[in-house]
């Protein structure tokens, strides 16, 4: 599939056999799917183009989103029965989560109440308005605990990318970078949109992932067409993406 005005490729038509570590497919314990019949529909949705191995990661947010392991648990198999019940058998989904770094993250932590992703990394994100104090603390402990940090979604920290070299720090403490499909076009705004770029050309961003929440994002992000340069930049994350969860 081309785009017919210019020299422009679709996202998705590099995206087959992609295994999507950041969404929000699991139905009713955050701010993604509302039921097993989103969750289905989104599913479905990814698969028509050819990705069918999720690992979901609702959100762990004190006061707001308070999952568990359990919570998502249960959230997981209820959708794991509707794909058997659709003879969806070929659907890989797992579970992890997106843990916010607030003042109770360390707590979690410490109790192993976290989701990691293939029992090594976690997933993590921060206030888009402002970096937590114990930002810098709960890094160390998450790799003291044998974890490998992923922060979500770099690209979409105002405060954080009016610091470019802030980001540059951040990898040489051993942080990796997850960046969003939906960052790729100006779903978002188009600060995101210009950081985005930015930090792929300058090599900073280790994973490619959809965050998806709801069908709306995903027929935008079917929409996202590239130059042939930031294809060429992304081959590799999407190719590391894969290597590293499949």
């Amino acid at each position: 599939m081309f785009h017919i005005f210019g020299k422009k490729y679709f996202l998705i038509d590099y995206l087959r056999n992609f295994v999507d570590i950041h969404n929000h497919l699991l139905p009713g314990i955050d701010d993604g799917a509302k039921n097993v019949r989103d969750s289905m529909d989104l599913i479905r949705g990814f698969a028509e183009f050819g990705v069918t191995r999720f690992i979901c990661t609702p959100h762990i947010m004190h006061n707001l989103y308070p999952n568990t392991p359990a919570t998502i648990q249960k959230s997981l198999s209820e959708v794991g029965n509707a794909l058997l019940q659709n003879n969806l058998r070929h659907i890989s989904i797992e579970a992890a989560a997106e843990h916010m770094i607030d003042d109770n993250f360390e707590t979690l932590l410490e109790a192993g109440q976290i989701m990691a992703m293939r029992s090594e990394y976690l997933l993590v994100e921060m206030s888009f308005l402002q970096p937590p104090l114990n930002f810098d603390p709960s890094i160390v402990q998450i790799a003291a605990n044998r974890f490998f940090p992923i922060l979500a979604h770099p690209e979409r920290y105002g405060f954080l990318n009016r610091r470019a070299l802030k980001i540059g720090q951040f990898k040489d403490q051993g942080i990796l970078m997850q960046m969003n499909m939906l960052s790729l076009s100006d779903y978002y705004d188009r600060q995101v949109h210009k950081t985005a770029l930015k930090l792929l050309d300058e090599g900073l961003i280790d994973f490619l992932a959809s965050d998806v929440h709801h069908m709306g994002q995903l027929i935008c992000l079917k929409e996202i067409t590239l130059p042939k340069k930031v294809i060429k930049q992304l081959i590799p994350v999407i190719q590391r993406t894969i290597e590293v969860f499949y």
